[in-house]
C-alpha cells in the first residue's frame, strides 16, 4: 500500500480519533505547501473524491463536509450541473445504469463515495458497474453506505440488494470501506409526507423500534472514511436513542401540522418478525448525537 500522510480533520460529532490518515495513490492526490515554506513539513494533502448520488440528501452532506476540508470534489450526474446549482464542485456526466461516462469521471480520483441508489431494484448492477470502472481507472478507495440489519432481515428485497452490494465491494479487488447506518431521520418525515392524502398516517406496529440517525452525521462519517485508509467493514453508526416507530411517526406527523390518527400495522412474515426483535438496532453503536426531536426542531 502506498505511504499515507497524516492530516487533521475537524470534529464530526462522532467517536474516534481527531486524526485520520489520507491514502495517497501515486500521482493522484495533490500536495500544497504552506506559503513561504520550501519543505513538505507544512504541506496539506488534498484528495480528489467522486461522490455518486451527490445531489441526494446524504450525498450533499458528504460533499459539504469534503468541501469544508478543502478536498477536490466531483459529483457524478446523468445530466450534469442543474440550473441554479451553486455547489463549488466539478460536475461529471456518467450513468451508473449503463456505465456510460464512468471512466472519465473516475480518472485521477483517490476515492469514490457511493451514495447513489435505485432503492434496491438496480443497486446491484449499478454497484458492479462502478466497481469494474474503478478498477480500470486506477483502483481508487471505494466507500459504500449500507444499512444496519442488512444481514438480519430475511426476504426483504432492498436489504438483500444492499447485502449483495457489500459483497461486490468487498470482492472488487479495490481498496474498500463499508459503513452501515441505521435509518435516517429524514426517512421518517418523508414517509409521513408521502401519506398526506390518506385519512390516517400508517406506521409499523407490533412494538417495532427504530434508532434513527441524522443524515448530516452519516455524511460526515463517510467523508472521514473517504480520506482515511481503506478499513473494510467499519463499526456501525446509529442514532442516540431508540424509540418505537409509532412514537416517531406521531412526532413527525405533529411537526408537519397534521392531527390525523397514527395507525400501526402489524405485518406477517419473517422479515417483520426480525424487525420486531430488533434487527434494525445497534444499541452498542449509539454514537450519533442528533436526536429525532432535535432534527425536527432544526428543520
Amino acid at each position: 500500500m502506498p505511504p499515507a500522510v497524516p492530516r487533521a480533520v475537524g470534529g464530526t460529532g462522532l467517536s474516534g480519533p481527531p486524526m485520520v490518515r489520507l491514502r495517497v495513490p501515486a500521482g493522484s492526490a495533490r500536495m500544497e505547501a504552506a506559503e513561504g515554506d520550501d519543505h513538505d513539513h507544512g504541506a496539506i494533502m488534498h484528495s480528489v473524491i467522486l461522490v455518486t448520488g451527490g445531489t441526494g440528501t446524504l450525498g450533499r452532506e458528504v460533499v459539504r463536509r469534503l468541501l469544508e476540508d478543502e478536498h477536490e470534489v466531483r459529483v457524478l450526474s446523468r445530466r450534469g450541473r442543474a440550473e441554479g446549482e451553486r455547489l463549488p464542485v466539478e460536475w461529471v456526466r456518467g450513468d451508473l445504469r449503463t456505465g456510460g461516462g464512468l471512466g472519465p469521471a473516475l480518472s485521477g480520483t483517490d476515492a469514490v463515495v457511493h451514495c447513489a441508489t435505485a432503492n434496491g431494484s438496480g443497486d446491484v448492477a449499478m454497484t458492479r458497474r462502478l466497481a469494474e470502472a474503478a478498477r480500470a481507472a486506477g483502483a481508487p478507495h471505494l466507500v459504500y453506505i449500507s444499512i444496519v440489519g442488512a444481514d438480519r432481515v430475511p426476504g426483504f428485497p432492498y436489504y438483500r440488494a444492499k447485502l449483495e452490494c457489500e459483497r461486490i465491494v468487498a470482492e472488487s479487488g479495490l481498496p474498500w470501506t463499508v459503513l452501515r447506518t441505521t435509518q435516517f431521520h429524514g426517512l421518517i418525515t418523508r414517509l409521513v409526507a408521502a401519506q398526506r392524502r390518506l385519512p390516517v398516517v400508517l406506521t409499523l406496529g407490533g412494538g417495532v423500534r427504530l434508532q434513527p440517525v441524522a443524515e448530516r452525521e452519516a455524511g460526515e462519517r463517510l467523508a472521514e472514511l473517504a480520506v482515511g485508509e481503506p478499513a473494510g467493514r467499519v463499526a456501525d453508526l446509529a442514532g442516540p436513542e431508540i424509540r418505537t416507530a409509532r412514537d416517531l411517526t406521531r412526532a413527525a406527523a405533529r411537526a408537519a401540522g397534521t392531527r390525523r390518527s397514527v395507525v400501526p400495522l402489524r405485518l406477517p412474515g419473517k422479515a417483520f418478525r426480525a424487525v420486531r426483535e430488533g434487527a434494525l438496532l445497534a444499541p452498542d453503536r449509539a454514537v450519533g448525537r442528533i436526536a429525532f426531536d432535535d432534527f425536527r426542531s432544526a428543520r
